[in-house]
């Protein structure tokens, strides 16, 4: 367990200078080119698609929540956790492998669909693998710990480093955080996918898309999310929570 330990403590060292490095020129370009198309949108506007995001990611908590399975790794170590985690994630990238083509396949309509598909897919993966860790997302706060998972993997370069601030720190940060930043979250969300999500609604090449987005968007969640269970669960240890 010790040398398994020593080896996860250096692949988070990795992982943090890995997302807290700048932002590649292009994405920076395509963010701060959204962030101007945000400023033209009327504000009326952004409220109902805040509070439709808001709406909508709750939903979707409370059904992954009543459908998780709690406490399915009992007495496992770090490693045993950790391999069941990429045995989820393959199941979860390849249905939304699969619901990418099919929207994708569809056109239009049916990408628009994708959206809130492809959200319920991400936000029952995370429900997953927090119960792979240990953690109980009956509290709100583990509901909570989730969201800002999300956040983290799907946000620019400066809510990115805040998020990881508040991930590694959550003990102390949990009771500052009464609840998201719905704007912020869907916005980062909203400007961090469109790019490929609009390529997938193109007839002919939409399923190629689609599949191939999906498999990337899953596999960033399922990194940010196995390395910030990774840091709640070493610091329980070593504190004796564990």
């Amino acid at each position: 367990m010790i040398d398994y330990t020593k080896q996860v403590e250096q692949e988070l060292q990795f992982w943090k200078h890995k997302i807290t490095r700048r932002s590649s020129l292009i994405n920076r370009l395509s963010k701060k080119t959204q962030t101007k198309v945000n400023t033209f949108i009327p504000e009326k506007v952004h409220h109902v698609i805040s509070e439709s995001m808001k709406h909508m990611v709750k939903v979707t908590l409370i059904g992954s929540n009543f459908t998780t399975k709690k406490q399915q790794a009992i007495g496992f170590s770090l490693y045993e956790r950790d391999e069941l985690m990429e045995e989820k994630l393959a199941t979860f990238r390849k249905t939304a492998v699969v619901e990418g083509a099919g929207t994708g396949a569809g056109g239009i309509l049916l990408g628009l669909a994708d959206f809130p598909l492809l959200l319920s897919i991400k936000m029952k993966f995370l429900f997953e693998v927090a119960a792979v860790y240990g953690f109980d997302t009956n509290e709100y706060e583990e509901r909570l710990f989730l969201l800002h998972i999300f956040q983290l993997a799907f946000s620019s370069d400066e809510i990115r480093n805040e998020t990881l601030f508040i991930i590694e720190n959550w003990d102390r940060q949990k009771h500052l955080i009464a609840d998201m930043d719905w704007r912020d979250f869907q916005q980062e969300y909203r400007d961090h996918i469109d790019l490929v999500k609009m390529f997938q609604l193109i007839p002919g090449i939409g399923a190629i898309v689609g599949a191939f987005a999906n498999y990337n968007l899953l596999d960033q969640l399922g990194e940010t999310a196995k390395n910030a269970y990774r840091l709640r669960y070493l610091q329980e240890f070593y504190s004796g929570r564990r």
